[in-house]
């Protein structure tokens, strides 16, 4: 099985289901958002170097860019590639993940990603979003018609 066949809904449509709109990670947002984490592990970095009285603070940022470029660099297959498609009953989430419109309690944004939050508690977090604000209009519109 391909990776991104993995990172993608694969839960079956209902009879009377159809998929109106999908959710792609962005590039540009997965890029923006591992700029800023790599500036606040550069800064924290060298902050503890700085507290620890070590003398070569500067090796700090050198750390902590490090840390997330390769962890930006690994992990951009897999988040790059997860989709979700909400139908006219259901958003449908990586693999088997599926929330009914009706059970969908808040919709909050954080950073560039849309949390959805369930009736009984479930979470579910569609991150790296282009336009975030757009994405949670358009499944709190789907809810609020479900």
């Amino acid at each position: 099985m391909e990776d991104s066949c993995r990172l993608t809904p694969s839960t079956e449509l209902l009879a009377d289901e159809r998929v109106e709109q999908s959710f792609q990670a962005d590039r540009g947002a997965y890029i923006r958002d591992h700029t800023w984490m790599a500036a606040v592990a550069m800064a924290a970095g060298m902050l503890i170097l700085w507290m620890l009285g070590n003398p070569h603070v500067w090796t700090g940022a050198i750390g902590g860019l490090a840390a997330i470029a390769i962890r930006g660099f690994y992990v951009a297959s897999d988040e790059l590639n997860v989709r979700w498609d909400m139908t006219n009953h259901r958003l449908l989430g990586p693999q088997t993940r599926a929330v009914s419109l009706n059970d969908i309690n808040t919709v909050r944004v954080i950073i560039s990603a849309v949390q959805v939050v369930t009736d009984s508690g479930d979470k579910h977090l569609l991150k790296y979003q282009a336009d975030r604000h757009a994405t949670k209009s358009a499944i709190l519109a789907a809810a609020n018609q479900a």
